[in-house]
C-alpha cells in the first residue's frame, strides 16, 4: 500500500493546541502539572506523556509587531530510522504498513540507545523505563482513520494522507521547501515551509550520529553472529555514551 504521512503547516497553525489534547486522550495519557517557565508553550518539551506538543518560535516581522510560528514537534517516522538501527531488543521498534514507526513497551529493555540514534531528540522514558513517543496513531490507521492530532486540527495545519500526494501538492502551492521530502530516506512527518527550517528550529539536513551506523554496519552483525557479543556491546557503549569513569576520575576531572 501507498506510504502514509502527516504534513504540517506552521504557516495554518493557530497555536489552539487541539492537538495536544486529542492525542492525550486517544492515547488515554493522563494530564501533567507543569509550572511557568517565562513562555507561552506548555509543557516546555515531549515527555513519555506528552507525545505531541506545539513549539512556539517569536521571529522579527516587517509588517507586524510580532511573528509567531507554531510548529508541531513529534516523532519523524523517519523511513531509515536512526532509533530502529540501534535496538538491541528484536520487536521494540518496527515499522507498520502505512509506514509508522511503532513500538512494543513490552519488548523494551530500556537500554535508551534509541535516544542516541534519534537526530530528532524524540524517544522518552516512562517510569518503568520503556520508550514512549508518537506511533502516528497505529491503531486508528490500521483501521482506516486517521491520527487523533490530524482530526482534530481546525485549521487544517495537520493533514493526514499518501505522502506523495500531499508532497506534491505542498510543491504547487509554492513553499519554498517540503522539509523531510528526501531527508533519512523520507520521513513520515513532512513540513511545509516558507523559509529556511532553521528559522522553525529544524535542522537542515539531519543524519544518523555516525556511531549509530558504526554499530548497524559492523558491531550489529558480529552479535548476531555471536562473535565477540561483549565486545560488540562494550564497544557500542564506548562510541554512544562514552568511556566509564569512577567518581575519583570525575572528581579530578571537574
Amino acid at each position: 500500500m501507498a506510504r502514509k504521512a502527516l504534513l504540517i503547516s506552521p504557516e495554518l497553525c493557530i497555536g489552539c493546541r487541539g492537538c495536544q489534547t486529542a492525542c492525550k486522550g486517544w492515547n488515554q495519557l493522563p494530564a501533567e502539572k507543569t509550572k511557568n517557565t517565562g513562555s507561552f508553550e506548555n509543557p516546555a518539551d515531549l515527555t513519555p506523556i506528552v507525545f505531541n506538543k506545539i513549539r512556539y518560535v517569536e521571529v522579527p516581522s516587517e509588517k507586524d509587531p510580532v511573528r509567531w510560528l507554531f510548529v508541531s514537534q513529534r516523532c519523524m517516522h523517519c523511513d531509515d530510522a536512526g532509533c530502529m538501527k540501534i535496538c538491541p531488543a528484536p520487536g521494540a521498534l518496527y515499522k507498520t504498513k502505512e509506514g509508522a514507526v511503532a513500538f512494543n513497551k513490552e519488548k523494551c529493555i530500556g537500554c535508551k540507545l534509541c535516544v542516541a540514534g534519534c537526530p530528532f531528540n524524540v524517544p522518552r522514558y516512562d517510569a518503568k523505563d520503556k520508550i514512549s513517543k508518537c506511533n502516528l496513531c497505529e491503531d486508528r490507521i490500521a483501521a482506516g482513520l486517521e491520527p487523533a492530532c490530524s482530526k482534530t486540527c481546525p485549521t487544517g495545519a495537520i493533514k493526514y494522507g499518501e505522502r506523495d500526494s500531499l508532497i506534491g501538492g505542498s510543491k504547487k502551492a509554492g513553499f519554498a521547501k517540503v522539509y523531510g521530502d528526501t531527508d533519512l530516506g523520507g520521513l513520515g512527518s513532512i513540513y511545509a515551509f516558507k523559509d529556511s527550517p532553521k528559522l522553525y528550529g529544524m535542522e537542515e539536513n539531519p543524519q544518523i550520529p555516525e556511531s549509530i551506523v558504526f554499530w548497524h554496519k559492523v558491531l550489529k552483525p558480529l552479535a548476531y553472529w555471536g562473535v565477540g557479543g561483549a565486545v560488540a556491546a562494550s564497544l557500542l557503549h564506548y562510541v554512544v555514551i562514552g568511556p566509564h569513569k569512577d567518581d575519583e576520575e570525575v572528581k579530578k576531572d571537574g
